[in-house]
C-alpha cells in the first residue's frame, strides 16, 4: 500500500508533465492494488483527488490510455465510485475513445462505460448526453460478422454496456430500439451461437428489450424465433434454458411471434421438457415443467398458432395436451385445462371436442378437486367448460352429461375466481335450455348463494355474474316456480338494482326478467318490487335521454305489466309517466315509438 500512496502522490503532482514510462509504472501499481483489494484502493483513489486528473489522461494517441480506462472500469465496479466518475468528467472523453480503432482500448472503454452505467441514473444520463449508445450500436453492426476471439470479446463487452445502459429504463430501451439494435442483436445471436459468453449477453439484452411493446413489432420482422429455438435445442444446462425462457415468455405475447415460434418447432421442445421432468422431484425440474407448460398455454392464446396446433382435433400436440388432464401432476392438470379453454375459442373446435368426450375428462378432473382442491385447477377446468358450453349444439349434450351437477359441487367455494367461472359456466349452459333453467332455478341452495353473491361488492365480476344468472334463470325458464323461489329468497331487489347497471346488456336482461315476473307472478313479487322502488327507477330510465332504445322499450313493457297491481298502479299514477311516454311516440326508433303509443293508451285508460 506504500507503493500505492507513492503512485497516487506522483500522479497528483506530475500527471500533466509525467513521462510515459513513469506514468505507466504508476498505473500498473494502481491496477495491481485494485486486483488485491478493489474497494480499499478505490476509496484511496477517490480521497486522493486523482480521479479528476484521469479525464486529461484519456487521450486517443497515448499508449497508456487503455490502462487508464481499465482502472476506471475496475473502480466503477463499486457503487460508491460511479457518481464520482461522472462528476470527474470522465464520460465525454471515454465516449470519444469509442471512435478509436484499437481493440484493447475499445474493450477497456466499453468496460468502463458499462460499469459506470450499472444501476446509475447519472451514469446513464451522461452517456446518453455524450451520444455513446449510437457509437456502440454502430460498432456492433460493423464487427458483427467477425468471429475471431478478440472481436467476440469486444462484442460481448459492448452488448453488456448497452444492457447496463438501458436496464429497467423504458426511455433508453425505446431509444436503442429506434437505433435498430434488435435486428443487429438477432444477427449476432445467429452468427455467434457457439460463443456462450456473447450468446448469454445477447439473451440478457433481449430480455431487457422484449418487455416493450414496440420491440415486439421489431422482433416479429427478424428470425428471432428460429434462432432462439435452435439455441434452445442445444442447451443441456438448466440455467441456460431458463435464460432463453425469460426471453421467450414476453416475446410469445405477440401473436405474430407466437406463430413463428410454433413454426420453428418450439412446441416439440416444450413437450419434450414436460416428458423429461414430469416425474422428477428436483426443484429445478419442477420449475422447468411449470415454465414449459405455461409457455405452451401462452402459445395457444394466438388464434393462428392455436388453430395450427389443433389441426382439426387430429393434431399430435392437441392429443398430447389432452393427456395432461388426467395426469397426477397439478401443474400439468392446470396447463391441460387452460390449453383446452384456449382451443375452445371457436365453435368448430368446441363442437369437435365435445363430440370426442373431452367433457368427461374435465368433469373427472373437477371431481378430484372438490374437497380442499387446487383453486387454479378448479378455475381452469371451469373456464374450459364455460367455453365449451358456448355453441348451441353443445349445451344439451353437456347438460345430459351432468356438467351442471359437477359445477354445483363448487357452490361452497369461497374463492372469487372459482365463483366467477362457476356462474359463467351455468349461465352459458342454460341459455335457451328451458328444462335446465327451471331445474336450476328451483334449486334453493343455488338461488340463496346467488342472492348472497349479488352483494359481493368487493368482487364486481362475481356480483355481475350472479345478477346475470339470476335473471337468466327467469328468462330461459319462464317458470312461476322459479320466480317464486327467487322472490322467497330475496332476489327481486338485486334484479331491480341490476336494471340501473352501467352495462346496457345487464340492464336489458334485468328488465326482461322483471317483465316476466310482473306477467307471471305479480302478486307474489308485488311487495318486493315496491320496496325496491322499481317504479321510480323506470321513471328515471324513461326520462334519461342517454337510455338505449331497448331500455326504453322494455321499461315501457314493464310499466304496462305493473299496472295489474293496485299498489304499483298508484305509484305509476303519482309520477308523470304519461308526459314522458307521449314524448317517446316521436322517438327515432320505430319499435320504441310503437310501444310508447301502446303504453300511452294503457296509461290513459287506467288513469
Amino acid at each position: 500500500m506504500d507503493n500505492l500512496s507513492d503512485a497516487l502522490k506522483k500522479l497528483k503532482i506530475t500527471a500533466i508533465d509525467i513521462s510515459e514510462d513513469s506514468l505507466e509504472g504508476c498505473l500498473d501499481c494502481l491496477l495491481q492494488a485494485l486486483a488485491q483489494n478493489n474497494m480499499e484502493t478505490s476509496e484511496k483513489l477517490q480521497g486522493s483527488g486523482v480521479l479528476q486528473l484521469f479525464a486529461s489522461l484519456l487521450t486517443p494517441h497515448s499508449p497508456c490510455t487503455a490502462k487508464v480506462a481499465n482502472i476506471i472500469a475496475e473502480v466503477a465496479k463499486n457503487e460508491f465510485m460511479r457518481l464520482p466518475c461522472v462528476e470527474a468528467g470522465l464520460i465525454p472523453p471515454l465516449v470519444q475513445l469509442l471512435n478509436c480503432k484499437d481493440q484493447e482500448l475499445l474493450l477497456q472503454t466499453g468496460r468502463a462505460l458499462g460499469n459506470i452505467c450499472y444501476d446509475s441514473h447519472e451514469g446513464r444520463s451522461a452517456v446518453e448526453h455524450a451520444g455513446g449508445a449510437q457509437i456502440v450500436v454502430d460498432h456492433l453492426r460493423s464487427l458483427g460478422s467477425s468471429t475471431d476471439p478478440a472481436s467476440e470479446k469486444l462484442l460481448t463487452v459492448f452488448c453488456g454496456m448497452l444492457m447496463n445502459y438501458s436496464n429497467e429504463n423504458d426511455a433508453l430501451q425505446a431509444q436503442l430500439i429506434n437505433m435498430g439494435v434488435i435486428p443487429t442483436l438477432v444477427k449476432l445471436l445467429g452468427i455467434h451461437c457457439q460463443n456462450s459468453a456473447l450468446t448469454e449477453m445477447c439473451l440478457v439484452a433481449f430480455g431487457n428489450l422484449a418487455e416493450l411493446e414496440s420491440s415486439k413489432e421489431q422482433f416479429a420482422y427478424t428470425n428471432i424465433a428460429e434462432e432462439l429455438v435452435k439455441l434452445f435445442k442445444k442447451q443441456i444446462e438448466h440455467d441456460k434454458k431458463e435464460m432463453i425462457f425469460e426471453v421467450l415468455a414476453p416475446l410469445a405475447e405477440n401473436d405474430a411471434i407466437k406463430l413463428q415460434l410454433v413454426e420453428a418447432g418450439l412446441v416439440e421442445c416444450l413437450l419434450e421438457i414436460v416428458q423429461q421432468t414430469v416425474d422428477s422431484e428436483r426443484e429445478e425440474d419442477i420449475a422447468e415443467l411449470k415454465t414449459a407448460s405455461d409457455l405452451m398455454v401462452l402459445l395457444l392464446l394466438g388464434d393462428e398458432s392455436m388453430q395450427k396446433l389443433f389441426e382439426g382435433g387430429k393434431g399430435s400436440v392437441f392429443q398430447r395436451v389432452l393427456s395432461w388432464v388426467p395426469s397426477n401432476n397439478h401443474q400439468l392438470q392446470l396447463a391441460g385445462a387452460l390449453a383446452i379453454a384456449n382451443f375452445a375459442r371457436n365453435d368448430g373446435n368446441c363442437i369437435h371436442m365435445v363430440e370426442n368426450g373431452i367433457v368427461q375428462k374435465l368433469m373427472d378432473l373437477l371431481d378430484r378437486h372438490v374437497e380442499d382442491g387446487n383453486v387454479t385447477v378448479q378455475h381452469a377446468a371451469l373456464s374450459a367448460l364455460r367455453n365449451l358450453a358456448i355453441p348451441v349444439v353443445n349445451k344439451a349434450k353437456m347438460l345430459s352429461a351432468g356438467v351442471a351437477e359437477a359445477v354445483l359441487k363448487f357452490l361452497k367455494s369461497e374463492m372469487p375466481p372459482v365463483q366467477f367461472k362457476l356462474l359463467g359456466t351455468l349461465r352459458m349452459l342454460i341459455d335457451a335450455q328451458v328444462e335446465a333453467a327451471e331445474q336450476l332455478g328451483k334449486n334453493v341452495k343455488l338461488v340463496q348463494r346467488l342472492v348472497e353473491w349479488c352483494e359481493a361488492k368487493d368482487h364486481a365480476g362475481v356480483m355481475g355474474e350472479s345478477n346475470r344468472l339470476l335473471s337468466a334463470l327467469i328468462r330461459h325458464s319462464k317458470s312461476k316456480d322459479v320466480i317464486k323461489t327467487i322472490v322467497q329468497n330475496g332476489g327481486i331487489k338485486h334484479l331491480v338494482t341490476m336494471a340501473t347497471s352501467e352495462h346496457v346488456i345487464m340492464q336489458n336482461e334485468a328488465l326482461v326478467a322483471l317483465a316476466l315476473i310482473a306477467a307471471l307472478e305479480l302478486v307474489t313479487a308485488e311487495k318486493d318490487l315496491e320496496n325496491a322502488k322499481l317504479v321510480q327507477i323506470l321513471h328515471r330510465l324513461l326520462a334519461d335521454e342517454r337510455s338505449a332504445p331497448e331500455i326504453k322499450y322494455n321499461s315501457m313493457v314493464l310499466i304496462c305489466a305493473l299496472l295489474g297491481s293496485e299498489t304499483l298502479h298508484k305509484e305509476v299514477q303519482s309520477l308523470a309517466f304519461l308526459e314522458i311516454v307521449s314524448k317517446l311516440r316521436s322517438h327515432e326508433n320505430k319499435t320504441v315509438a310503437q310501444q310508447a303509443s301502446l303504453t300511452e293508451q294503457r296509461l290513459a285508460v287506467d288513469s
